[in-house]
């Protein structure tokens, strides 16, 4: 039994048909323009990039739900053969729910960021905060407990910022309080809803990114 749990919390897998079926839509897509793409997990996916923050951008939206760095890794290339002007990465939270060592997601993180920097280098990099939980309202409990993952993680991004002179967005100093996703942003404590959205744009705004 003790093998079992072992081989799920270190389940690195992400081809799934919801992934397939995801990156189908994307290659279809290929060869269309943006000036900024989002790219993630279902944070990210849900996110309704192009209406909040308006026509003075292209926006597109690459993220699929459930993926974890291994995934993103695999697409991370087609993504940025449009060469987008801007790129904002989120991804982690899926690693953290599988138990992936951290240093197995920060070592994707670099890959991605070096495959992007060799195909579109002219591409501004924003790094996002992994976004903690809200363990109160938490709906799945293979989630719960892993507060200090999600510490070591951001710990990790910041670290990679610095190493290739990127622009690391702490998008959690607006949406959580500390390492607790605000009740009022989230439905399961993971997720978040429209309202975390709207101020998720009215921060990168804020700050000059958008």
């Amino acid at each position: 039994m003790l093998g079992i749990i072992q081989l799920y919390a270190q389940d690195s897998t992400y081809n799934n048909w919801y992934y397939e079926g995801r990156e189908k839509l994307y290659q279809a897509l290929e060869q269309k323009k943006y000036d900024v793409i989002f790219f993630g997990n279902s944070i990210t996916e849900r996110g309704p990039w192009q209406e909040l923050i308006g026509r003075q951008y292209k926006v597109g939206n690459r993220g699929i739900g459930g993926d974890n760095t291994f995934g993103m890794k695999a697409r991370i290339a087609d993504v940025v053969k449009s060469k987008p002007k801007k790129i904002f990465l989120m991804m982690g939270i899926n690693d953290v729910g599988r138990g992936l060592p951290v240093e197995w997601s920060l070592r994707n993180y670099e890959a991605i960021i070096k495959i992007i920097q060799k195909i579109s280098p002219k591409t501004k990099i924003y790094v996002q905060s992994t976004l903690p939980l809200n363990e109160s309202v938490l709906k799945y409990d293979y989630l719960l407990g892993k507060e200090n993952l999600v510490r070591n993680l951001n710990e990790g991004i910041v670290a990679l910022a610095q190493k290739y002179s990127l622009i690391y967005v702490d998008v959690k100093e607006t949406l959580a309080d500390g390492y607790v996703l605000k009740a009022e942003y989230t439905m399961d404590g993971i997720h978040v809803n429209t309202d975390a959205y709207i101020r998720w744009v009215e921060y990168l705004k804020g700050k000059k990114y958008l």
